[in-house]
This record gives C-alpha cells, structure tokens and sequence, in this order.
C-alpha cells in the first residue's frame, strides 16, 4: 500500500476529556489503517503522540501562550501551590502584552498559534511529500493556518469545521465574530474540500456562500466503542443518567420540572425513579430547581468519576461502564440558535452504550430523527407537556420490561473517516 502523508493541524489534539480533540484523535488508528500516514501539528495543551509524528509548538502571541502554558502547568503540577504561583507570575508578565494584542487585534488569543503552524507547515510542505493539508476545529487558528498555507503554497486543503463560525440568525457584533465571518468565507471559497457535522450547519453555510457548492458535505463524527463493557441488568429502580457538562445555556431544569409535574400527577412512581447526574456539578437553575420542587430524594449528582484503584478502571472508563448499565441516558441540547446546527458529540458515545436515549432537543430534526432511529424518546426542551410525556412512556416502558438494549448499529468513527476518503478520493 502507497503511504500519504497528511498534514494535520489541530490546536486541541490528544486533549483528555474535549470533545473537539476525541473527533480527530479518534480519527487516527483508522487514517493510519487507510494508508495515510498522518503529519500532526498541535498545541502544547495535549500529550505527545508516539504512534505519529506529532509535533507540539507554542503560539507566537501573548495571550495564546498564556491559555497553553496554563494547561501545561496543570498537567505537570497539578492545582497545587508551584502552579498558582507560576500562572499568576505569567499573568502578570504578560498582561501588557496582551492589553496591547486585544488592542490591536481584538480576536480571541487562540489566533497566534496559527503562526508557528503556518511557518512549521511551509517547510513541510515544500518537503515535498505532503499530500494535502487537514485543519480540525475546534479553535479556529489551525483553519487559519491552512488558509494561509492554501495561498502561499497552493496545497490541497481540506477542513473540518466543528462549530458554526457565525452564529444562526445573528450579524457579526464584534472583531472577533467579523473575523470569523471572514474565515468561513475563506473556507468555502479556497479549500477544496469542507464538511460540518450537521445538515443544519452545511445548509446554512451554503446559503451565505453558494460558492461552496460541492466541495461542502456533512460527516457525522461518530465515537469509538467504549473500552469496557458490562450486562445491563433491569434494577429495582428506573435510573435516567445524564453525563457530561451542564451550563446556564444547557440546562437541567427543563427535567427537574418535568419530574416534578409527572411525580405530582402519580406520586405512586416516586420510588421508582433515579436521576444520577455525572461529570459536572448541577447548573444553577437545576440547582434552584432542584430545592424548590423538592427532588433531593430523586435526584443525585454523582461528580466526577475518576480512577478507581480496586478494578483498575480510568474515570473515562468508569463512565462508559455506568451508561451501559442505567435504564435510560438524558441528553440535554439546550435552547440558543446554534442548536439548528449542533448536535451534542455525546450523542454518539450514548449509542454505545446501547442503552435508549431520552434527549430535549431544539429545533434540529437530524437530531430528533437520530434519536428515534435509535428507539429513543424526544421532546422539545421548549414544551413542558412533552418533556413530562417523554419521561412517562419511558418509565411506563421500564415497567413493562421493554428497555432492552438497543440493536440499532452505533454511529462510528470508522464510518466517518471513510466517508472523508471517498470524498478526498473522488477529489
């Protein structure tokens, strides 16, 4: 088989725990299977791959090295003393720096690593044995880094563009949003090859560039299958489990409230029913919520799940094995304009687990159909009535014995990188 080599570029790779490093992370082993031998330029805010070649380089800016450096020290010292101590030290030292940078540039400090990328990637690309040039994000600096590498070398370029770079429904407010409204433009019309994660997003970005045309697709990025598994064994209780981070704009309590009002209306289902929340602490409406309508008896925030020295199994690992094992997951999606075109990457990881999928959606039908092609429940997070209707027929089901574990085949990685070989491929 012929080696490609690929020119990576990803600010967030090999990031424990962050969605946007796991899409393109995961996305290796299958590349490498493919015949393409992966060239990756990152930040210094992972750990080094030995698998690849994996080169890690500091942004050129103040405020960029501030957020890197940050996430080095973290990781080698951990939240102690030595730590505070040396980022406010950095704090300090760079803080004219970046008062001059946000004057001057008034973009996020992420911008600067496109710099070492764009001077890094010219010597490997006038090497001569790179085949294209891959931007993943994510942070935008690394499609700003192929951008530039697209002009000044005429490289084939292909981009993955996680999150919409302007918002559904808004006009640009401010350098930093006009900034990438421009680099969507650069996208669309320079690359050779672009994809977004829904057909919301595509949808939209077409309409504000029809020149895209055919060089825009969607690839759905999947998940790997989870490093462990364990039985699902019906319990004593219907437990609904949610996983992952909770914020004022992705809220719990649409289904603290929904609960209440279902509890309400049949109290005799109240010692059947457990909300186990995982990885993040509740939001504060849910935690407002959660006093308010009394459901300290229902609902238990679980934290973080970290190594567990007995089995040997990573918090990472302990987590997959809990979605395996409860009775339905929640998946929240929240309720801002960029739900048209987002749908939450946990998704994936929840089809897995096998287990049915509870999700209050907005206005995204890929995503609602997602679910229910996975023998899921859906429920507007904006319609109380149906949010208390959707946990009911899943306790109703429970109850009935009828929450086995779902056959519908998972979304893969495997099944996302092949599409983007064809697509290379058909060129």
């Amino acid at each position: 088989m012929t080696v490609r080599r690929w020119l990576i570029l990803s600010h967030a790779f090999n990031v424990d725990g962050r969605a946007e490093s796991l899409t393109i992370t995961d996305k290796i082993p299958h590349l490498v299977a493919a015949g393409i031998e992966p060239v990756v330029l990152s930040s210094v805010m992972g750990r080094p791959d030995a698998t690849v070649t994996h080169e890690q380089l500091l942004p050129w800016g103040p405020g960029g090295m501030r957020f890197d450096l940050r996430h080095v020290l973290l990781r080698r010292w951990g939240r102690g003393i030595a730590y505070r101590v040396a980022t406010v030290l950095a704090s300090v030292l760079l803080a004219p720096f970046i008062a001059i940078e946000r004057l001057l540039g008034g973009v996020r400090s992420q911008w600067s690593w496109a710099l070492p990328a764009t001077f890094r990637g010219l010597r490997l690309i006038r090497r001569g044995d790179i085949e294209l040039v891959y931007t993943s994000g994510g942070v935008f600096s690394a499609h700003l880094a192929g951008h530039w590498l697209k002009r000044l070398t005429g490289c084939r370029w292909i981009a993955e563009v996680h999150d919409p770079l302007v918002m559904p429904g808004l006009a640009p407010r401010n350098r930093h949003e006009r900034f990438l409204a421009r680099l969507e433009g650069h996208i669309c019309r320079h690359a050779d090859l672009a994809w977004w994660f829904t057909d919301g997003a595509l949808d939209a970005v077409r309409r504000r560039h029809p020149e895209l045309d055919g060089r825009g697709i969607v690839v759905l990025p999947g998940a790997e299958p989870p490093v462990v598994r364990t039985e699902y064994r019906r319990g004593a209780q219907c437990v609904f489990g949610h996983f992952g981070s909770l914020s004022p704009t992705r809220s719990l309590a649409p289904a603290l409230r929904a609960l209440a009002a279902l509890l309400g209306a049949r109290p005799e289902l109240r010692q059947l029913v457990r909300l186990e929340v995982y990885g993040s602490t509740l939001d504060p409406d849910a935690q407002q919520a959660l006093q308010s309508l009394g459901l300290e008896d229902v609902v238990v925030p679980m934290g973080r799940l970290e190594f567990d020295p007995q089995t040997g199994l990573s918090g990472r690992a302990r987590v997959m094995q809990r979605m395996q094992q409860v009775d339905v997951l929640l998946m929240l999606h929240g309720e801002l304009s960029d739900c048209l075109e987002y749908i939450p990457s946990k998704l994936y990881e929840y089809f897995w687990a096998r287990r049915p999928v509870l999700a209050l959606t907005h206005r995204n039908a890929q995503l609602d159909a997602l679910v229910r092609a996975h023998d899921g429940f859906v429920a507007p997070s904006t319609d109380a009535a149906a949010i208390v209707a959707a946990f009911e027929s899943a306790i109703e089901r429970w109850q009935r014995g009828a929450l086995p574990d779902v056959a519908v085949p998972p979304v893969t990685v495997a099944d996302a990188v092949r599409r983007i070989l064809e697509a290379v491929d058909r060129g």
